[in-house]
């Protein structure tokens, strides 16, 4: 074969150096391409990490075995001899700074499981990388001149094969200098209340579109950081991208329930997610507490017999849970047997119904996933006035603690889009139950589901942590910074010496709980939140003239009108029968039960975004505790990397 002359830049030799020239034959080998470079440039050094990236296709020549003719490769490629490893700016949940290696060769599932087992998270599967907001040149000029921010360097740390061996619950990595402790300890420890002038910065959405705007920088799980434009030192986010959150176990999850809470502060903060003003106390009290503890020095410098006791702590409630849940024989027969039933007094309001004018009482049943409803307990051996199946509904909670108002709000399926009704319960213990019930119904289980009780419990501890305490002093002399702790909605309705006694007030019924408890309880009150874990996509649906908002969560998709944010319809799927992308159109299409076709095509993102969402949250619904954390990485490509699946 004829020889012919190949041009390679390398980069180690400086951006003014000419490419370097190789003479090579169609059926030479990539590893023997490199061999050439190396010895043409007689630098020496570990060249292990370097390849070949071809700048016109966007492709890295990893497979060092296939030849130059087998990758199609002429005299007119521009290739680049460079390390697969560079570093990069990564902004964690805390908004703080971290430059570390990252492969620019490897998907970017892998390059995010690289970076969490450095940072020592679990689960890096719910975590992903996205572009910042694009700052205008005037405001990055200006935040130059007023300070630098810090940057915690991790470049030097280079993981082999395996799991980082712990001291103390801590990485190896981390304790061999005081620098390292002082990265970890940002990576552990939540950072103090943000000022309110840093606060007013930060961007922050002003409206579904805004939201739907933040969705469509996601990075491409299946591609590399090269292949999307990431250059050396780039800065990226790195958040929680599926909120599906996997066995939270607080003994091995410090860093990860940390950079959770903070991802869920900042959703707070920034009125990503809305909530009630009660709510809003509560989570202000929460953040009070976290911030106090996290100050003082018992908890950043814990002897060794305080953690083995906690740890003994956890591992006997670990225990008891695991008990409280295994049944006996005959327990078990009977909770198959016998479904729980709810039977009781209840006020119901429909409001786009006229003939039902306010709230007024019926009997209400609630069996298996459906409610039915009586003039009164004396006729409910009959036909009910109306029967409702909850599967597949949405139920959104409507409290106001102080005015004794407790309503469960519900979004029923219907042919023509969703019923809206409300019912009104008397008491806490009363909502507790209903709530539950129609929460489990909603994803089709029934009261019988070992999750029944808990979930009650659960939305009483809420409740409970909402209310006031009237027979107790407050010390509002103390100083907080409150304005710190509250969303700007708040900050301009009510002064600080207001917002103090009540912030103070709610953080009496979290005053005794742990750190790391007042952390999990601060990410629960996010979860039971209705909005969470939505993330939203302007689209068009096939055969509509108008936009509208398509929002994604860890269970269903939910269709919502952009004028006035109403829920429109909801598909659940546990439902969807398959899903496809046309991506010559770049249309999404599902197809559920019953013949239900929808397609649509996105606005605001790429549709391969929407389609790795929706492929991302049913590989999450795999997961089981039997699979010893080894995270099966073909089965995720193949759910979310459409025509790219590797």
């Amino acid at each position: 074969m004829a020889n012919w002359d190949l041009q390679v830049i390398v980069e180690d030799l400086g951006p003014e150096a000419p490419p370097v020239s190789i003479s090579v034959a169609g059926d030479l080998h990539i590893g023997g391409v490199i061999l050439r470079i190396v010895d043409k440039t007689q630098i020496q050094k570990n060249w292990s990490d370097y390849a070949l990236w071809w700048e016109q296709k966007k492709q890295w020549l990893l497979k060092t075995n296939w030849t130059l003719d087998k990758y199609g490769i002429l005299a007119d490629a521009k290739l680049f001899f460079t390390p697969q490893h560079k570093p990069i700016r990564l902004v964690l949940p805390n908004n703080c700074n971290l430059k570390i290696n990252a492969s620019f060769a490897a998907p970017v599932l892998r390059t995010v499981m690289d970076i969490c087992k450095i940072l020592n998270i679990r689960h890096p599967e719910e975590l992903s990388l996205l572009k910042p907001v694009e700052e205008k040149e005037k405001k990055r000029k200006k935040d130059k001149e007023e300070g630098v921010e810090e940057i915690y360097d991790l470049t030097g740390v280079i993981l082999s094969g395996g799991t980082p061996t712990l001291y103390n619950g801590i990485p190896a990595h981390f304790v061999d200098s005081p620098e390292k402790e002082a990265i970890y300890k940002m990576l552990s420890v939540s950072q103090p209340a943000p000022s309110p002038e840093t606060m007013s910065k930060m961007y922050r959405p002003g409206n579904l579109i805004d939201k739907a705007q933040i969705n469509s920088r996601w990075l491409d799980s299946s591609r590399s950081l090269m292949q999307q434009g990431i250059l050396e030192n780039d800065r990226l986010l790195m958040r929680f991208k599926y909120y599906s959150f996997f066995d939270l176990e607080p003994k091995y999850d410090v860093v990860r329930i940390t950079q959770m809470y903070e991802q869920a502060r900042w959703a707070i903060l920034l009125e990503e997610i809305d909530c009630t003003e009660e709510e809003m106390m509560l989570f202000a009290a929460l953040q009070y507490h976290i911030n106090k503890l996290s100050l003082s020095s018992d908890h950043n410098h814990r002897s060794g017999n305080d953690q083995a006791l906690e740890d003994l702590d956890s591992a006997l409630q670990s225990l008891e849970v695991k008990m409280d849940n295994s049944l006996s024989s005959t327990e078990m027969l009977e909770s198959i047997t016998s479904i729980p039933e709810l039977k009781d007094y209840l006020k119901i309001f429909r409001p786009k119904r006229l003939t039902l004018k306010g709230y007024k009482q019926y009997w209400f049943t609630f069996k298996d996933t459906s409610i039915s409803y009586f003039k009164s307990k004396e006729e409910s051996m009959g036909e009910p006035i109306q029967q409702m199946n909850l599967k597949g509904c949405e139920v959104a909670p409507d409290v106001n603690i102080a005015g004794q108002k407790f309503c469960i709000k519900l979004l029923i399926p219907a042919p023509d889009g969703m019923n809206e009704i409300y019912l009104r319960c008397d008491d806490e213990k009363q909502y507790s139950r209903w709530m539950a019930a129609c929460r489990l119904a909603s994803k089709g289980k029934t009261m019988a589901d070992s999750s029944y009780q808990t979930e009650v419990q659960n939305i009483l501890a809420f409740l409970t942590m909402q209310k006031k305490n009237p027979g107790t002093q407050v010390a509002s002399d103390e100083n907080i910074n409150t304005h710190s702790l509250v969303s700007p909605r708040y900050q301009k309705k009510y002064k600080a010496k207001q917002l103090t006694p009540r912030i103070l007030e709610a953080h009496q019924n979290v005053a005794q709980l742990t750190l790391m408890d007042a952390k999990i309880r601060f990410i629960q009150i996010w979860q039971s939140l209705p909005d969470f874990g939505l993330s939203y996509f302007v689209v068009r649906f096939k055969g509509c003239r108008k936009d509208e908002i398509l929002g994604i969560s860890n269970n269903r998709l939910i269709r919502i009108d952009l004028s006035i944010g109403d829920v429109v319809k909801t598909w659940r799927y546990n439902n969807m029968r398959q899903w496809n992308v046309n991506w010559d159109i770049r249309q999404v299409a599902i197809e559920f039960d019953g013949n239900v076709n929808i397609a649509f095509s996105c606005v605001t993102a790429d549709c391969k975004i929407v389609h790795e969402y929706i492929g991302g949250y049913i590989f999450m619904s795999t997961r089981n505790k039997d699979q010893n954390d080894v995270l099966n990485e073909e089965l995720f490509h193949k759910l979310t990397g459409g025509n790219e699946a590797l």
